[in-house]
């Protein structure tokens, strides 16, 4: 199969669009097929997995490059000759890929992953949330198939119109993310750095951003024996250190790889704030790691958490029940241990390989249903 891909983000850029993009470009390596990747220019690597990468030009809003239109797109598919193309998350860039492919005869297969509501609330936009709306309904008509990560976002995109719709979620590392983790040296010399008098550590990861609502963790003040380690950088640390003042915290960075493995390891209980997830990577693969998981109940959390089961889920507005509920966690090594276990089974049938191997049926089926185009 010849798959191009379009995304609105790529390394150097890594958040979940980028994540996803290079697992599905793995495997589609692994499995031996072609693909080329067409994303905005910023500093990119000229290819991956294998496979070319198109950089086009781009211009920056709030520290993220966004992908203009270009001719180059149209002519980046036409010359590839893709049996499909995948749109990661499409905006600008997505939209006239999501075009080409239709005035070349080529199905397109459309990620959703922005939660516009969310985003049009925080920002209080009022009026133009129906206009942003209206814009990923045009977006996302024009491909054979939209494929969303939660039963919220599918809730969102039926209510504007869209009826091409599956459900597709987020794979998670295994291996890498793992209870045994926790008996690892590197692990025990960071637990000693986070819990120095065996104090319980609430671990948050993920970008420290307006979105994240990280500091609502400010909700923990007073609680004892609970220390709070966050995983992560961006623009809004300097307000999360303001509202944390007072809790013992322990700034990690950012991290990756082997290192964010054992930082899960080293936690006892996973805090998500953020209201706006489409999907919510960073709690699988906390359930991964053996962890009980506290977050909202909105967006994709509410997929991924059985409350009472795995983890709990606190109304979206109330942080004296987030507290509460990481207080519960606290004060009952048992209740987190069975937690812990019945995310790690939550997960057991969500490896990356079987979440792509469905993606690939996704396109097969997506394919099948449109005609081939007519031989230049």
């Amino acid at each position: 199969m010849r798959v191009a891909i379009v995304s609105e983000s790529f390394l150097p850029t890594v958040n979940g669009v980028t994540n996803s993009v290079l697992k599905v470009l793995d495997y589609l390596s692994a499995e031996g097929h072609e693909a080329i990747v067409i994303c905005p220019s910023a500093g990119a690597p000229k290819t991956y997995a294998g496979f070319t990468v198109h950089a086009v030009p781009a211009l920056a809003y709030r520290q993220f490059p966004v992908g203009l239109p270009n001719p180059q797109v149209h002519k980046l598919i036409a010359d590839f000759r893709p049996d499909v193309v995948h749109a990661a998350a499409p905006f600008l860039l997505g939209a006239q890929a999501i075009s080409s492919a239709n005035r070349l005869g080529i199905p397109a297969v459309a990620i959703f992953q922005t939660d516009v509501a969310g985003y049009a609330r925080r920002h209080r936009l009022g009026q133009a949330t129906k206009l942003a709306w209206r814009i990923v309904r045009w977006i996302h008509d024009g491909a054979e198939l939209t494929l969303a990560p939660s039963s919220t976002a599918m809730t969102d995109l039926r209510a504007i119109g869209l009826t091409k719709l599956e459900r597709w979620g987020r794979g998670v590392d295994l291996t890498m993310y793992h209870p045994a983790k926790k008996l690892s040296p590197a692990t025990v010399k960071l637990r000693k750095r986070l819990s120095p008098h065996g104090e319980v550590v609430v671990g948050y990861v993920g970008r420290i951003a307006p979105e994240k609502q990280v500091e609502r963790l400010r909700s923990l003040q007073g609680l004892s024996g609970v220390r709070v380690a966050i995983v992560g950088d961006g623009s809004s640390v300097p307000l999360v250190k303001r509202e944390l003042a007072g809790i013992p915290v322990t700034w990690l960075g950012k991290l990756g790889g082997e290192e964010l493995a054992t930082a899960y390891a080293a936690f006892d209980i996973f805090a998500h704030t953020g209201t706006e997830e489409t999907f919510g990577q960073t709690l699988q693969e906390a359930h991964s790691a053996g962890l009980p998981v506290v977050a909202p109940r909105s967006g994709g959390p509410i997929d991924l958490i059985d409350h009472g089961t795995n983890g709990f889920l606190f109304e979206a507005d109330n942080e004296d029940q987030l507290r509460a509920y990481i207080e519960a966690l606290a004060i009952d090594p048992a209740l987190r241990a069975r937690m812990g276990e019945a995310g790690r089974r939550t997960v057991l049938g969500k490896s990356w390989s079987g979440i792509c191997a469905e993606l690939v049926q996704h396109y097969e089926a997506t394919i099948a249903a449109v005609p081939a185009p007519l031989p230049r």
